[in-house]
């Protein structure tokens, strides 16, 4: 049994998710974070890649190519404050879940080793200050992607 099924499958990783999102579209700092109006794709992409990274089905993959974490979150400005306040509303999200100790103690490992590896400022860098900003957009066929746009603002 993958640990996908051993905590519900997908029916889990939604209310995880959904949770989260509920608290991120609240919050003053993570929210300016996701360039999308309607946070209803991010959702589904984090839904998709926790089900993957668990044992569930492979569509993450299948739509959107390698993973590459690090890499997709690279435009955004992640230190130790969006950090925190990311791991904070996942608490609440996987509080909700009620699992077993033996199961949600995994899954909050790897949410921590996700969150602080996404960090990308040093802990005492200050704030950028933006003076232009331009979007670009990656449609390579050559990887499987689907390509994405990503906003990247300069100082």
């Amino acid at each position: 049994m993958t640990f996908f099924e051993a905590v519900g499958g997908e029916e889990t990783f939604t209310r995880l998710v959904r949770r989260f999102y509920e608290g991120v579209a609240a919050d003053p700092v993570l929210r300016p974070l996701y360039p999308e109006a309607d946070l209803g794709p991010a959702e589904e992409r984090l839904r998709l890649f926790l089900m993957q990274y668990w044992g569930g089905p492979r569509t993450y993959s299948e739509r959107r190519g390698h993973p590459r974490l690090r890499m997709r979150h690279f435009p955004y400005r992640i230190g130790a404050e969006e950090r925190d306040r990311w791991l904070a509303h996942m608490r609440a999200a996987v509080d909700e879940l009620e699992l077993p100790a033996h199961l949600e103690e995994p899954l909050w490992k790897y949410l921590v080793y996700a969150a602080y590896g996404m960090v990308n400022v040093p802990e005492d860098a200050e704030p950028p200050v933006v003076t232009r900003s331009f979007t670009v957009t990656d449609r390579r066929s050559d990887d499987g992607d689907e390509g994405e746009t990503i906003r990247v603002s300069l100082s």
